[in-house]
């Protein structure tokens, strides 16, 4: 009979996550994971599999909550969709300024070390980024009712570039750029805009 866990998993995986997230995948040995968590490697082996399991289930995790949140920022009435979307791009310029240390994001920071070689990332990273390009095309439509954004213009195609911008500007903080011209950045985004 199997004895039970001791120890609490929403604990261990935000520590898993957040050393991968610092120090990346080739960057984190199950010995860097025991070490945070407090856990010893046969009971990280036991109840997460090996490293690889491991990372797939912060990724995922991780993956399904900048859904989540994003879906959470872009709820409301067509009325306010606009500002929603202006206050997402505007949070994303300043949460990665804040970003000190860059680290970036996770979701970008698998894909580019491991999506190529490892099916897991590739198809979570592909369908974080189509579930975020959707959400985003869905508040457009909402900007398009209320006539804050041109309905002559393709909803998807649009979040799409807005994905793009926002994945670059994630890139550009990683690579140090400062604070004034990430919020540039976005201004100037939201600034051209087609208008309704």
């Amino acid at each position: 009979m199997a004895r039970p866990r001791k120890f609490d998993e929403d604990s261990v995986l935000r520590a898993a996550r957040d050393q991968f997230w610092s120090t990346g995948y080739a960057g984190t040995s199950m010995d860097n994971i025991a070490e945070v968590t407090g856990l010893g490697k046969g009971s990280l082996y036991g109840a997460f599999g090996g490293k690889r399991e491991l990372f797939h289930r912060v990724f995922d995790e991780y993956c399904a909550q900048a859904v989540s949140g994003l879906r959470r920022a872009l709820d409301g009435p067509d009325d306010e969709a606009f500002a929603r979307l202006a206050a997402h791009l505007r949070a994303i310029a300043a949460a990665t300024a804040a970003d000190t240390v860059h680290r970036g994001c996770l979701l970008a920071k698998g894909a580019a070390e491991l999506a190529e070689h490892d099916p897991v990332v590739a198809a979570c990273s592909l369908r974080t980024v189509n579930a975020l390009e959707e959400l985003l095309a869905a508040e457009i439509e909402a900007c398009q009712r209320n006539g804050d954004i041109s309905d002559e213009v393709d909803s998807r195609n649009l979040a799409a570039l807005l994905l793009a911008v926002l994945r670059g500007v994630e890139a550009l903080g990683k690579a140090g750029q400062d604070e004034r011209k990430l919020h540039a950045i976005v201004e100037t985004a939201l600034a051209l805009l087609p208008t309704g």
